[in-house]
């Protein structure tokens, strides 16, 4: 007779353990404290309810503690899963993700828990340093694949150090912030092209395409970052990198047919990183004295961003409510 004990044991440690959550569900975070840091700027500058800006920031907080208990625990339970994603080629820049959703949520509980959020800070910096020189490193070693050029590739320098640059600012250290920034938008500069190269002659699969959403983010986030750092009205450099983030919005506009030819997903929250920034910069703009067409734009834009975020999250709960918010052999 044949021993099934191996087998219920195997069953009952995968029902026990829990769900290995993948890195790109820190994309959520991005995407809710962004619109938070939108609707705290909102507050200041068209005096609307500071309630709703604070909640959305420690919504943002509370999900980020979520998933990076649940990230961590699969390091425990799930490990070769983990290592598994720490080793794709495409995948593993999503663990970027992690230090930079601990620095947006440190920006989130500031002004409750200064010191907590300063520890989250100093620990969100400096492993977004090491993560991105690692994965630098691995790219100059060469042997990449067209097919694993892809957006994601923002994700550990140009993400990374410019939301470091927005941390830097908001804790006091424009100093550092502008190194950051100039590390950011110089990766930005040359990874550009090489990303471009990519869409323009071999289209992205669709289960890939979501990931446009880092490629709409980077100026639009830059533009943040720049405007974090520096004191003064905006001068012409930032408002030329904030047209150029206007542009990649429109450009994915035209795309939405196209996009949406990926079925919905989590996924979709890397969109998210670049809605909720445009707002914030042309709110961060009016905000250190710019008139004119941005201050307008700024209107339409965070509209935009809320309807875009919202229904995002709506989606999101709809597959959480219907137990389809892990891919379906995690809950196997």
């Amino acid at each position: 007779m044949e021993d099934t004990t191996p087998r219920v044991a195997a069953l009952l440690k995968s029902r026990l353990s829990p769900p290995p959550v993948p890195a790109t569900f820190f994309g959520m975070v991005l995407g809710l404290g962004g619109l938070g840091n939108g609707w705290r700027a909102a507050a200041r500058v068209w005096n609307v309810p500071e309630l709703v800006g604070e909640v959305l920031s420690l919504s943002a907080a509370a999900v980020w503690l979520t998933w990076l208990v649940l990230y961590g625990l699969k390091w425990i339970a799930s490990r070769e899963e983990a290592v598994a994603e720490f080793r794709h080629p495409i995948q593993a820049f999503f663990i970027a993700l992690v230090p930079v959703a601990t620095l947006i949520a440190s920006i989130a509980i500031a002004p409750y828990l200064p010191t907590a959020a300063w520890v989250m800070f100093v620990l969100g910096v400096a492993s977004q340093v090491l993560f991105s020189a690692w994965a630098m490193g691995e790219l100059w070693q060469g042997g990449r694949h067209t097919e694993a050029t892809t957006p994601t590739l923002y994700m550990p320098t140009v993400g990374g150090c410019f939301v470091s640059a927005i941390a830097c600012g908001a804790f006091g250290y424009p100093e550092a912030g502008l190194l950051f920034f100039g590390a950011g938008f110089l990766s930005l500069v040359v990874l550009e092209s090489i990303v471009l190269q990519r869409l323009m002659t071999h289209a992205l699969p669709q289960n890939l395409r979501a990931t446009l959403g880092l490629h709409l983010a980077t100026p639009a986030v830059g533009s943040v970052a720049y405007l974090a750092v520096t004191d003064g009205p905006p001068d012409r450099f930032v408002q030329m990198l904030f047209g150029y983030a206007l542009l990649q919005a429109l450009v994915m506009l035209r795309l939405v047919p196209w996009l949406r030819q990926q079925p919905f997903s989590p996924a979709a929250w890397a969109y998210t990183f670049g809605v909720s920034a445009l707002p914030l910069a042309a709110l961060r703009f009016v905000e250190q004295g710019q008139t004119g067409p941005i201050a307008f734009l700024s209107i339409l834009l965070f509209v935009g961003a809320n309807l875009v975020i919202g229904w995002i999250a709506l989606r999101t709960v709809g597959l959480a409510v219907e137990g389809k918010l892990l891919p379906a052999r995690l809950l196997s």
